[in-house]
């Protein structure tokens, strides 16, 4: 089985900094998802990170950890775990969406002016997925 978990978080960093910490991010991400074989998403708009990570549970869960020791964001707010029988983002270590005008129209759908991922609940953060699944990568 696959162990699949979501977060949101605030970055900490101003914005002169976030396209070279997204960067570093990445980089880092691909890196320790590689060894571990972890696949996932990340997206980043309005001040906030959103992430699915999708892997053996204990290697989720330690990169949790080292996760909520990251000073370039803080307020994590789990939004699911899960088993999965497959993952979903086979393809990626680290699958980066940028701000993105589907996303953004359905965040207002929802009610939001802005992207707002702690405020997802279940069904809500299936349908997110699925425009992250759908989307192509961007590049930080």
């Amino acid at each position: 089985m696959i162990f699949q978990l979501c977060y949101a978080s605030k970055k900490t960093s101003n914005d002169e900094t976030i396209l070279k910490d997204l960067r570093d991010i990445l980089t880092e991400a691909r890196d320790f998802n590689t060894k571990h074989q972890i696949h996932g998403v990340l997206y980043y708009a309005d001040g906030y990170f959103f992430q699915c990570l999708e892997g053996e549970e204990k290697h989720i869960l330690t990169l949790l950890n080292k996760l909520r020791e990251d000073p370039r964001h803080h307020e994590i707010v789990l939004l699911k775990t899960c088993a999965l029988k497959e993952t979903n983002f086979y393809n990626w270590s680290m699958k980066y969406v940028g701000r993105n005008s589907k996303i953004q129209n359905y965040f207002k759908s929802l009610g939001y002016n802005s992207f707002a991922p702690n405020q997802l609940n279940e069904e809500s953060l299936d349908a997110f997925l699925n425009f992250l699944y759908d989307v192509q990568p961007s590049v930080a």
